[in-house]
């Protein structure tokens, strides 16, 4: 293993470590000695990596927003329209908050903690929303008197209140939650033709490219989070 490589899997284990202590703890309370130690390095090659905890923090942050672009751009080329884009992008989202502490702790800092950052998550995930929904107008599957901004408010409101939630009790973030959620929505903001196509819990097919696994049956980020479409 080279030097490069070295220092690259250091930098990745000081990460990753760091969003354990941030969802453990939270900002304020984590300790640098804590993270170090959870990487398996000293101090000395932390504050090599990272000056500060904000870097830090902000690192976290960076990941995060990689992870859930990634996603998104291989949901869409999954998806056969916008809006079960916008659906399965919402399950997989879901699923990475639940799964990747990297994901959890990037968002939970991004949006709820007050230091200064250049990514700003909930605005990509609302402005994802909008262009689905815009889309989907462009398609023709929205009925015509749903409005994108209200349906987007409600969309917005809806998954970042289960993201909070979910912070005491995941399955507010389950698959069957999201399913229910769009049963609920779908039938409101589609045609009667684009509802018979849409699949409230998830194509199969995009969640599995994107890396959120069926959980089982389901019962009754241009560069942003919408990959650039």
């Amino acid at each position: 293993m080279t030097k490069q490589e070295r220092a690259m899997n250091t930098r990745h284990a000081l990460i990753r470590s760091a969003a354990q202590a941030f969802d453990q703890h939270g900002y304020t309370l984590a300790k640098l000695a804590g993270i170090s130690a959870g990487a398996g390095v000293s101090t000395g090659a932390l504050h090599f990596h990272f000056d500060t905890k904000a870097a830090m923090a902000a690192a976290v942050e960076t990941e995060a927003a990689r992870i859930l672009h990634a996603v998104a751009r291989r949901v869409q080329r999954r998806s056969p329209c916008a809006l079960q884009a916008l659906v399965d992008t919402s399950h997989t989202f879901a699923q990475q908050l639940c799964w990747d502490v990297v994901v959890r702790a990037g968002f939970h800092l991004n949006s709820r903690t007050s230091h200064a950052s250049e990514t700003d998550m909930l605005r990509e995930w609302l402005e994802c929303v909008r262009r689905y929904l815009t889309r989907a107008a462009r398609e023709g599957s929205i009925l015509a008197d749903a409005s994108v901004e209200d349906m987007t408010a409600t969309i917005i409101g809806a998954t970042i209140g289960f993201e909070g939630l979910a912070r005491r009790d995941r399955e507010w973030l389950s698959r069957a939650t999201l399913a229910s959620l769009w049963r609920a929505l779908l039938p409101r903001l589609a045609t009667p033709e684009a509802l018979a196509r849409l699949e409230p819990a998830g194509m199969e097919c995009a969640l599995s490219a994107a890396g959120a696994l069926p959980e089982g049956p389901v019962g009754g980020l241009t560069g942003g989070l919408t990959g650039g479409h």
